[in-house]
């Protein structure tokens, strides 16, 4: 009889259903997932799930291999040592390879009284708890949205749909990673919707109460609901368990996506910090992680060498309610470039990418391997030198929009 190995993974969101389904590839590998919830949360569009659009989850017998085993439970800690994962509801489980995959939630609120009167957005329960707070108040409340980059435009897009007063505060400007001419576009759309956007100096939010949001200029918004998108964090699984994490608490690894600390430990997704210079957190980066971070267990029990992490950077896309949105290219530093497509078009494509993901995941669970992972040349050197010059906010010279 073959002897399996078992591989646990951490997480079952992009990454992680992506890693699950690439690893039955081998038939003398089993897999087992875990995860707080039954379904997958389909977290681009939690904005839609707010504002009533969508419910924001996925089955998964949709997009889940058969053969990989789904634990609804939480890890509490991982034994490295052991090769075992501690669950909440008791007991523990072994493993030889263990995938990190947790993703990556609301940042914690540092502004006085944003963490009991604002509503974060970044789970599903913190959505479905906004949702049902605004079901509960009248349309011509003021609502005021915090947090300017792809979850507050949105989010501020979809409830001014519906008919809201949205104060949408950027705490400088629109859209950062957005360029000047695609910036334009989604200050346009947001007017036309009703949207009054408060950008520029002295729009950081200093406190926030039961029914107003102050700022660093002194002005005093009305606000019956506020809505915090300000940043993510990710889970201090990893601090907790030992393991090398960076200053936000994502697991450390090399371009193999493997523990500094422990051959047996892989990252993907949101969670993982390669060579210390993460990716950029979102679903453009999450299902290639996970797809790399199984090819590299795949490989070591092949006897083989892991390939590196030759991650490419493309594009941003951000939906503007249910009839326009922007895709925003970028050039390979992952910095934005001036082409976009906005207005309809722009939507449309957008909902190709919402309706694409769990595509790909449902594709890897059926015919595993076939998820396709697109390169960037140069290797580790050159993603190095693409990321410090996307952290520099300077595009390389060599590189053109994708």
């Amino acid at each position: 009889m073959t002897e399996q190995t078992h591989v646990v993974v951490i997480g079952g969101g992009y990454a992680g259903v992506m890693a699950a389904n690439r690893l039955t590839l081998r038939d003398d590998v089993t897999v087992t997932l875990i995860n707080p919830r039954p379904d997958l949360v389909h977290r681009v569009r939690l904005h839609q799930l707010v504002g009533g659009s969508d419910d924001g989850v996925i089955a998964y017998r949709d997009v889940l291999a058969e053969r990989v085993r789904l634990v609804v439970d939480t890890v509490t800690r991982i034994g490295a040592a052991e090769r075992s994962v501690t669950l909440a509801a008791g007991g523990t489980l072994d493993y030889d390879y263990l995938i990190y995959a947790v993703g990556s939630g609301s940042a914690e609120a540092s502004v006085p009284g944003a963490a009991d009167f604002a509503h974060p957005l970044a789970t599903l329960e913190e959505a479905q708890r906004l949702r049902a707070v605004l079901d509960a108040t009248p349309p011509t409340a003021p609502v005021t949205v915090v947090g300017a980059g792809p979850t507050g435009i949105e989010t501020a897009a979809e409830l001014a749909e519906q008919g809201r007063r949205v104060t949408l505060v950027c705490g400088g400007v629109l859209g950062p990673y957005l360029h000047t001419r695609g910036r334009r576009s989604v200050s346009k759309r947001l007017a036309g919707l009703g949207v009054t956007v408060i950008d520029g100096s002295g729009t950081k939010v200093t406190a926030v109460t039961r029914d107003v949001v102050r700022l660093a200029d002194g002005r005093e918004l009305p606000s019956e609901v506020t809505v915090w998108t300000v940043g993510f964090g990710v889970p201090d699984l990893a601090a907790r368990s030992g393991l090398g994490t960076d200053a936000v608490g994502r697991l450390l690894t090399d371009e193999t996506l493997t523990s500094v600390d422990d051959e047996r430990v892989l990252a993907a997704g949101d969670s993982a910090a390669p060579s210390g210079l993460p990716l950029r957190m979102s679903c453009l980066n999450a299902t290639p992680l996970g797809a790399r971070a199984a090819d590299t267990v795949l490989s070591r029990l092949a006897g083989e060498q892991p390939h590196h992490l030759h991650q490419g950077f493309y594009a941003q896309c951000i939906s503007l309610g249910r009839s326009a949105g922007i895709y925003q290219f970028a050039n390979r530093s992952d910095v934005a470039a001036w082409l976009h497509i906005d207005d309809g078009l722009g939507a449309r494509i957008k909902e190709m990418v919402c309706k694409r993901i769990p595509e790909h995941l449902a594709g890897e669970a059926r015919k595993p391997g076939s998820f396709r992972l697109h390169r960037i040349r140069g290797g580790v050197a050159k993603r190095r030198q693409l990321l410090r010059a996307h952290l520099a906010g300077t595009p390389v010279a060599a590189d053109r929009a994708s």
